[in-house]
């Protein structure tokens, strides 16, 4: 593992620390732009979200007045009843967002595949610098708003699914994540710059609550309008 990803581990708690755990679950309240873009305004709002720390595997529950859970993984989406009888299903989701742009609605399912792989990689993320086929390199620092980061270029193999296969992490003197690059190819490629803050602890491992995602310029500067996602992360529980 390069150098540096192995200091961004450690920061966030260590994976020794992090492998006692199968799944991660928090409370989320989320705003912004996206959802009603999307024509899924309110459906997420106010929600719960559960992360496999194992395998990639994600659902949010309740699902708004849709569902009463959603299940993703990368080749299904399903929205599920509370009897867990499925009332919709999306097999190969990714391939239904073909030629869609930042502004093409999105259905249920198709919600359910982004909010789960979004979550996924967040709440796994640094740790999943240590999957194997993840390739790491430390890029020149960049100065922002008075702070000077650091950066690690991440590149994904194909069997870990994400916004997208290189994403950059900018990171403090502390080896904490202040922000995150991607570009999410199932909006036809849009690039976010995405700011971590306000970390808690919880069994010695180090997580955000307050995530803002913004759009970014091609010289990699954010954009301040508009607010595309935010979300305020509570009442994490390891499990």
């Amino acid at each position: 593992m390069f150098k540096l990803a192995a200091e961004i581990i450690d920061a966030h708690g260590g994976l020794e620390r992090w492998k006692r755990h199968d799944r991660l679950t928090a409370h989320l309240t989320q705003g912004g732009v996206l959802w009603p873009l999307k024509g899924q305004g309110g459906v997420l709002d106010d929600t719960s979200v559960t992360v496999s720390l194992r395998e990639i595997h994600a659902g949010h529950a309740p699902f708004g007045t849709v569902a009463a859970r959603s299940d993703y993984r990368p080749d299904r989406v399903t929205l599920l009843d509370a009897e867990g009888v499925e009332i919709a299903a999306l097999d190969q989701p990714r391939d239904s967002f073909a030629g869609h742009t930042l502004e093409t609605p999105w259905t249920p399912p198709q919600l359910a595949y982004f909010a789960g792989c979004a979550m996924w990689t967040y709440f796994n993320m640094p740790f999943l610098l240590a999957w194997d086929g993840v390739e790491t390199e430390q890029l020149a620092d960049r100065e922002e708003d008075g702070n000077r980061w650091r950066r690690l270029r991440v590149t994904l193999p194909s069997g870990i699914v994400s916004h997208s296969s290189v994403q950059t992490l900018y990171v403090t003197e502390e080896g904490l994540i202040a922000r995150h690059d991607y570009d999410v190819e199932i909006a036809g490629g849009t690039p976010g710059a995405h700011y971590l803050t306000d970390y808690t602890e919880v069994d010695g491992i180090r997580l955000p609550t307050r995530r803002r995602i913004y759009p970014r310029q091609p010289d990699g500067q954010r954009v301040p309008e508009p607010l595309v996602v935010s979300i305020d992360i509570d009442h994490y529980v390891f499990g």
